[in-house]
């Protein structure tokens, strides 16, 4: 089966990136390769951030044993897409590793960003066609600049929540997990395609190289993915979801056997990529809003993140980590069950999942009032800041 191949390209990338990680580290504590803690770090020991280098080389490795795989060829039958998805990898860990050394100004951080962007597009990785009311084709330099932007925006959403030990690194096993899923499937009903396999192959490799690193990065860290881990995984979450996007025939959605097995999957290929990345989109959204009202930079750093915000509710360091995996769980298993199960069973599971998180998401609220009450008549109430916290040891 081809998905035993997939595996096969996970498992190289995992013991790939897991190996270059251990050396990344020790050699990264015997240089003392790593920056002071900042301001707004919620770690307290100065540690290396040079990990997304390993997941790098992770992923190269992962997609050369590809490139020699029989049944894989598929993809690599336009291997300019693969050679510009690896030239724009290249490119962003550059930019994340000289950021992580020496702090670069936000505007060139951004410029290398949209040459990245720009890249991939080049390459032939980009939005030809939008699966809106039927095909949406959009003119050429109109396609390029919302492929570009879409690369963007993905890459420091991702980039913003990287603020807790293995929260980028989980988040993306899971949603990436997800969208494997959906592209695999589509891969398996449209018939064979270098795209959906293509998204299927990226999936597959950003997976390994995050479990391979996430032994390294889990709470309590030992090192850190750094800027250049963050915008490949944006980069790699991004090019995916757009193979799978811009590609997509809308008319076999509207065939009615496949409307009525899977009710309204021509919304998914729109949905699942936001759903995917609604968290890191909705931290981006909201770190943007409040830093322009205040006249900043949307790019200057600050410690209102919402991993920020779950630690300052209450959560300890792991449980505000553990709460972003849930919520990104529910969101993408969620969405991407509406191809599989009926409207009113799907919609349940969402309901549900959404509720079970909001409860556990917001229970410190719920017991900080209740200490005020106990407190106002009188009670003694013991202080558990010190099995809380907000400071990461």
């Amino acid at each position: 089966m081809r998905i035993v191949l997939y595996v096969l390209v996970t498992g190289a990338s995992a013991v790939v990136t897991f190996g270059f990680a251990w050396v990344i580290l020790k050699l990264s504590l015997k240089y003392r390769l790593y920056p002071k803690v900042r301001e707004r770090d919620v770690h307290s020991r100065p540690t290396p951030r040079l990990g997304g280098i390993a997941m790098f080389l992770g992923i190269v490795v992962a997609l050369g044993v590809a490139s020699q795989v029989p049944g894989l060829s598929l993809i690599f039958s336009e291997p300019l897409k693969v050679w510009g998805l690896l030239a724009a990898s290249l490119i962003i860990v550059l930019i994340g590793v000289a950021d992580d050394i020496w702090d670069l100004d936000w505007m060139t951080k951004l410029s290398g960003q949209i040459i990245a962007g720009g890249v991939l597009a080049w390459s032939g990785i980009q939005i030809y066609t939008l699966p809106i009311g039927g095909y949406l084709v959009p003119p050429p330099m109109v396609s390029l600049v919302i492929t570009v932007l879409a690369v963007v925006l993905v890459m420091n959403a991702i980039n913003f929540i990287d603020g807790l030990d293995g929260l980028v690194a989980g988040v993306a096993i899971i949603a990436n997990g997800v969208f494997f899923i959906y592209s695999y499937v589509l891969a398996t009903s449209q018939g064979q395609s270098e795209y959906f396999n293509l998204a299927s192959l990226i999936t597959a490799v950003l997976i390994g190289a995050c479990v391979g690193f996430l032994p390294f990065n889990f709470h309590p860290a030992k090192m850190f993915m750094g800027d250049a881990g963050a915008l490949l995984v944006g980069l790699l979450m991004a090019a995916s979801a757009i193979s799978v996007t811009g590609q997509v025939d809308p008319g076999f959605l509207d065939q009615p056997d496949v409307f009525s097995a899977y009710l309204l999957p021509a919304f998914i290929p729109i949905l699942l990529p936001f759903a995917v990345l609604l968290i890191p989109l909705l931290d981006f959204a909201l770190a943007v809003v409040r830093r322009l009202s205040k006249g900043k930079s949307p790019f200057s750093a600050d410690r209102l993140h919402l991993h920020h915000r779950l630690l300052d509710m209450g959560h300890s360091h792991l449980q505000s980590v553990l709460i972003f995996y849930g919520w990104t769980a529910v969101i993408a298993v969620g969405c991407l069950s509406f191809m599989f199960l009926p409207f009113v069973w799907a919609a349940l599971l969402v309901f549900l999942g959404l509720i079970a998180c909001s409860i556990v998401t917001f229970g410190p609220l719920r017991h900080s009032r209740r200490s005020r009450t106990l407190v106002a008549a009188g009670v003694t109430v013991p202080d558990d800041s010190a099995q809380k916290g907000t400071s990461h040891d």
